[in-house]
């Protein structure tokens, strides 16, 4: 018998049952596509989430109230609002003498309430900050500029609008110099930012800046801060940044050592290590979901070998009447059913990165900045998949096939 003389006779026999060849295949290729599209759609949302979460700014250090491990959630997103954070604590941070490796350091409080312009009354979220945001963060002002330092001293009347949150407040007027109303209080508006985009499910285009001492005195009536992020100059200096913070605000708590702070430094890249194992976890269990419907093609193609094997029993005893041994037999099944499942795979891989690369089309219209990404480990695990799938749900019919005594499948009608 030669080499390629199974290959022949496996088209020979998918060619003559192409109704079930296409039924067998089906669940291999919806599976795969699956499988391509979920791991698809997961590197691409997990580098969108890290890189909104790096476009913040670089070299970064969040401070925040409320104790919590460094791979758990903080106080604040779960709701729980701790006020062990002041503007007192603030201010020395922003002191080189105490850190040096600290360059800049903003405050933040969060709100939300209803803005009325000439043109449009919104329910927004409006945000608390320091002048020195721009230091912090990567803030560009579009129009316009960002608060002084003395505005926010003097508790100044004043906002600058996220670019999302001008259009809506002023869809058809220049928003510099208009006014705008949250909590019947008038603010001016000196600036509007540059589109930014969003981090995870909120934007940060939809917002409105206010001087921080104005937000906590005259709209939340609060002395304490939601958090603070401080920007450290070198890379190199983020870990020893970060000891020198947990020092100083435990003298200033009077936290005593072995104490429990109650506060957390978070380091960027601690939070998107977080964020990298949250998303991974996430991927590996839609992958798991999608992989039932390559185990229920498994199965199918299982079935549909039977089947086969059932209808060519007269093939089966004459090849074995004519020489044909058992193993020859049984590698000719397993052939079959790898080929079977190796072609599904290779339809299904086609679907599922035509899938994917449509969702790179329609999903940037809802604002986010998807971009088409199709791990090649995702296509190398399919059709790896699918030929274990084909081997292992191939073995049984095989070996029934190997089985068949040449007498009997001769009679056999």
């Amino acid at each position: 018998m030669k080499l390629s003389d199974p290959y022949k006779i496996a088209y020979q026999a998918l060619s003559a049952s192409r109704l079930r060849f296409f039924l067998t295949v089906l669940g291999i290729v919806i599976g795969v596509a699956a499988v391509i599209l979920v791991m698809s759609a997961g590197a691409s949302a997990q580098q969108l989430i890290l890189g909104q979460v790096e476009a913040v700014g670089s070299n970064l250090l969040a401070v925040l109230p409320g104790a919590s491990e460094e791979d758990g959630p903080p106080a604040l997103a779960l709701g729980i609002v701790e006020k062990t954070l002041v503007n007192d604590d603030l201010e020395a941070l922003r002191d080189r003498k105490n850190i040096p490796e600290i360059i800049a350091a903003a405050g933040y409080v969060t709100g939300t309430a209803i803005a009325d312009s000439d043109a449009e009354s919104l329910s927004v979220s409006y945000q608390g900050v320091s002048a020195s945001l721009p230091d912090v963060e990567t803030v560009k002002i579009a129009q316009g500029r960002f608060f002084f330092p003395d505005e926010d001293e003097r508790l100044a009347h004043i906002v600058v609008l996220g670019s999302e949150m001008a259009e809506k407040l002023f869809p058809n007027a220049d928003p510099l110099g208009q006014t705008v109303s949250i909590k019947h209080i008038p603010f001016t508006v000196v600036g509007v930012l540059e589109k930014r985009g969003a981090v995870g499910i909120s934007s940060t285009d939809d917002i409105i800046h206010i001087p921080l001492d104005t937000a906590q005195k005259e709209l939340l009536g609060i002395k304490y801060l939601n958090y603070v992020r401080a920007k450290v100059g070198r890379a190199e200096d983020i870990t020893r940044a970060k000891e020198a913070v947990y020092a100083l605000m435990n003298q200033r708590h009077d936290i005593d050592p072995g104490q429990e702070s109650d506060f957390s430094v978070r380091s960027l890249e601690s939070t998107l290590d977080v964020l990298r194992s949250l998303t991974n976890v996430l991927k590996f269990f839609l992958v798991s979901i999608a992989a039932i419907s390559l185990l229920v093609g498994g199965i199918g193609i299982m079935n549909s070998m039977l089947i086969a094997v059932n209808a060519r029993v007269r093939e089966i005893g004459l090849r074995k009447a004519v020489g044909a041994r058992p193993g020859e037999i049984m590698f000719q099944f397993l052939i079959e059913s790898v080929i079977v499942t190796l072609l599904g795979g290779l339809i299904g891989i086609a679907i599922g990165v035509g899938f994917a690369f449509i969702a790179s089309l329609i999903i940037p219209g809802l604002g986010y900045d998807w971009e088409f990404l199709v791990p090649l480990s995702s296509i190398g695990i399919s059709f790896g998949v699918c030929f274990v799938i084909g081997m292992i749900f191939g073995l049984y019919p095989a070996w029934k096939a190997s089985k068949v005594s040449p007498m009997e499948a001769l009679r056999y009608e």
